[in-house]
């Protein structure tokens, strides 16, 4: 067994890793993956530059100023390619859309979801730069990163600082949202934003130069894994249940709402989409002016995944051709969106694919 590392950027990540790792995906390809251990953005840089660790699941926007600037960072395949999200605000506020969160203030967690946030009401013709809403963020961030400054004081959920009138609006994905209907608020549905954030395969372009055999074992135990939690949706609830407890116990609703939530997500083929990349380099500009010097796709190594795709190898995971394109719906679990959103209690332990470096906790 070759052993591997694969921090994760955001905890969240472990509700798809966990799966992975138990259905024997990565251990058929002869590798002892070390996934489960969070590293901050910073350390991230530091340890793929140096070898140090051979995968990180995130990194998705400082890596391009980074880039400019000699980094030999490299993404070789994307898990998830869009943000599912909710804007929840007060019943009494008068907000039942985007257009109105113009002049109010809009809650924020997280250095990329700020981003996303950002971004997203900046498509729609409000401007932050404009003052045309007040951002109200949870965290402070360390200078010049997009790590933020440790504290022993946990925010509360970002719906709660809706609830209580600190902000008058937030961007929440799911489980979240139902947590803040539960409460009472008015939960608005808005169109998702496409964005490359969950777990990336990301590593040095050096690395993966000297271990071509290494890195098409790992992938392979990617595709065969996100496969298995695509296509055996029962084994794959039983080991969110068991095994993501970060912040708490699940109960079986709760996991099968978590899995349902990012089953229809994952892409099978780890491409990342067009727009995502568009969007995410737009964050990158924001974050860092050296971004303008590179080529966003220069960043991206696909031809890894596409010999894969090629040779047949994803496709018979779904059970032959192109049948990955469109993944068979699996039968209905015991918990639909439907009824469990009768059932669900408030709970921090549920995961959710909004989320990136800092913010797992914050929703």
């Amino acid at each position: 067994m070759d052993k591997v590392a694969f921090p994760y950027r955001s905890s969240s990540h472990l509700v798809l890793l966990h799966v992975i790792a138990e259905s024997g995906s990565w251990e058929k390809y002869g590798l002892d993956v070390d996934y489960d251990r969070k590293i901050g953005s910073v350390d991230a840089q530091r340890g793929i530059e140096a070898c140090d660790i051979e995968f990180c699941g995130g990194n998705h926007v400082s890596t391009y100023g980074l880039r400019a600037r000699g980094s030999n960072w490299v993404y070789l395949g994307q898990t998830v390619n869009q943000v599912n999200h909710h804007l929840v605000v007060r019943p009494d506020s008068g907000i039942n859309g985007i257009a109105d969160i113009r002049g109010r203030k809009l809650g924020g967690a997280g250095s990329h979801p700020i981003l996303n946030n950002w971004l997203y009401l900046k498509q729609r013709g409000l401007d932050q730069d404009r003052d045309d809403y007040e951002l109200v963020c949870q965290e402070e961030f360390k200078p010049g990163t997009m790590d933020e400054v440790e504290s022993d004081k946990k925010p509360p959920p970002l719906w709660q600082w809706v609830r209580d009138g600190i902000v008058d609006a937030a961007f929440l994905g799911m489980p979240a949202s139902l947590f803040a209907k539960a409460a009472g608020l008015k939960v608005i549905d808005v169109d998702p934003l496409p964005m490359i954030q969950f777990s990336s395969i990301s590593t040095n372009l050096k690395f993966v130069q000297k271990n071509p055999d290494l890195v098409e074992r790992f992938l392979k135990g990617m595709l065969e894994g996100i496969a298995f939690f695509k296509t055996r949706p029962e084994e794959s609830i039983d080991i969110i249940q068991r095994r993501y407890t970060k912040s708490g116990q699940m109960n079986r609703e709760q996991a099968a709402l978590t899995h349902q939530n990012l089953a229809q997500v994952l892409a099978p083929k780890l491409y990342p989409t067009m727009k995502a990349i568009a969007n995410v380099y737009e964050e990158a500009l924001r974050q860092d002016k050296d971004a303008r010097k590179v080529n966003p796709m220069e960043l991206w190594d696909q031809h890894h995944i596409r010999r894969l795709d090629d040779s047949g190898f994803i496709d018979s995971l779904y059970g032959g051709s192109k049948a990955a394109e469109n993944p068979h719906h699996h039968k209905k679990s015991e918990a639909t969106n439907k009824n469990v959103s009768g059932k669900i209690t408030e709970s921090s332990a549920v995961g959710h694919t909004d989320c990136d470096d800092a913010c797992a906790a914050t929703h």
